[in-house]
């Protein structure tokens, strides 16, 4: 509450004559704009920029007046506007490319433009300044996207409301063909007509020499004329007429008021008696008009619209999750560096940080060319050619040191794995072979054995024939 007093005294105290401000109230003011200049100062904070700002303007206000305090914020607005419309076509090469180029240049129209209409509220009035409002609308990409959900699909709502437009016709040939005396609407006229003067008389005369005596109309000048009873105005009254009288008012009355009304033209069409011959014809033909027009087309459009709108929002939303969880310069993804030993935020802030990239392409572009070093000559070769071949895609130095030893560890842990692998198949190799000794050995054994068992008479000859 003692806010709103605060800025209603200074809006009462501002509509009086310069000078005229309570003595207290100027002393806030001083202070205010020296703790505000303070702060810049001291902290030069985007915030305290705006306190200080306001704080002058109003002491300007309430020092100078109003006017010359709106005539110097215009000078100011448009010396800053005509030096930034200089940079801009400095930076961009607008001049460059050539008048076709500049002409199709949006931004470069919109800032002139808004040149336009700052000496405009400068030199002709200072309603002009109103238009500078529809600034924030450039400035909020939420508002941007409200107007770019009409004008993205432009052609789909104007090819929507041609059908509309059609539709109306038609009813409006059928409402004029069968229905003309249904076309009855309620009007307010005006309570005091002005009277048209007769011929040969202007309607100039007619108010200056209205009460001025003229002999030759018949008057008696010598008495004074009684003077008319001023007639307190009634009452609005209202009457019925028929707008439906020719096909291009039956187009005007169903366009204006069927699209307006919630339950079409039929809201505002005469009751029909249930017993006259076009009562059916009379119902069929509001609910058409109510369902092709009310429902479908018009619901076509709003859903256009608003479909649109929520493309433009999920769109917005993704850049922004793009942003955050994306590095701008190699677009590597966050969670690339979950268990590492930088996370995300130290990587954009300090080894991927776009603004290092931004300075270094400034310091090449300025510096002279027989003092490059051989980066900055690769570099500028490559901005030259519009190659961004030299920008780290898809990866980063601190993955490659931490996939390095993460490699060599791997390396280290199959090294080991081999060794002990070697060391078992040496043991299996020697058990092998003292088995294969064993079965040898044994081997020979059965073979002493059968030969101290067999019987003589056994003992054959193989040469001899049996």
């Amino acid at each position: 509450m003692h806010e709103f007093y605060f800025l209603n005294k200074l809006f009462v105290s501002a509509c009086q004559a310069p000078g005229t401000l309570e003595p207290h109230w100027s002393g806030l003011l001083w202070t205010a704009m020296l703790i505000s200049l303070a702060i810049v100062i001291a902290l030069p904070k985007p915030h305290g920029i705006r306190a200080l700002i306001a704080s002058t303007i109003l002491r300007l206000i309430f020092s100078v007046g109003l006017q010359p305090t709106l005539f110097l914020l215009g000078a100011f607005n448009v010396c800053n506007k005509i030096i930034f419309l200089m940079s801009f076509v400095g930076n961009c090469g607008t001049f460059t490319r050539g008048y076709r180029a500049m002409v199709l240049d949006v931004e470069f129209l919109y800032h002139l433009l808004y040149l336009v209409i700052c000496a405009m509220g400068l030199f002709v009035h200072e309603f002009f300044y109103s238009l500078l409002l529809f600034d924030l609308v450039y400035r909020e990409e939420t508002l941007l996207n409200v107007i770019k959900s009409v004008t993205r699909n432009g052609r789909s709502i104007i090819l929507t409301a041609v059908l509309a437009l059609i539709l109306v016709y038609l009813f409006s040939i059928v409402g004029y063909l069968f229905f003309k005396d249904d076309f009855i609407l309620e009007v307010d006229r005006l309570p005091n007509e002005t009277a048209v003067p007769e011929t040969g008389e202007s309607l100039a005369s007619e108010f200056l020499f209205s009460d001025v005596c003229r002999v030759e109309s018949g008057e008696n000048c010598s008495s004074p004329a009684p003077k008319e009873e001023l007639v307190p105005a009634e009452e609005t009254e209202q009457d019925k007429e028929h707008t439906c009288e020719t096909l291009l008012m039956c187009i005007v009355t169903v366009l204006s008021h069927g699209l307006r009304s919630g339950g079409g033209v039929g809201d505002v069409l005469r009751k029909p008696s249930k017993e006259e011959p076009l009562f059916a014809a009379r119902v069929i033909y509001d609910l058409l008009f109510f369902f092709m027009v009310i429902i479908i087309v018009l619901n076509l459009i709003f859903g256009v619209i608003i479909d649109t709108f929520a493309d433009l929002r999920s769109e917005k939303q993704k850049k922004e999750e793009i942003l955050k969880t994306t590095c701008f310069i190699c677009g590597l993804e966050r969670d690339k560096f979950d268990n590492k030993t930088v996370t995300f935020e130290e990587h954009i802030k300090e080894e991927h940080n776009m603004w290092h990239y931004l300075c270094f392409i400034v310091l090449v572009k300025v510096k002279d060319s027989t003092e490059y070093t051989g980066p900055e000559s690769y570099v500028a070769e490559m901005i030259k050619e519009r190659n961004l071949d030299w920008f780290p895609r898809m990866r980063a130095m601190s993955l490659v040191s931490s996939d390095s030893e993460g490699e060599q560890n791997e390396l280290r842990n199959l090294q080991e794995k081999l060794e002990s692998t070697m060391k078992l198949v040496t043991n299996l190799s020697g058990q092998l072979s003292e088995l294969k000794d064993q079965m040898t050995e044994q081997r020979k054994q059965k073979q002493r054995i059968g030969l101290l068992g067999h019987p003589p008479h056994m003992n054959v000859n193989p040469q001899q024939p049996a």
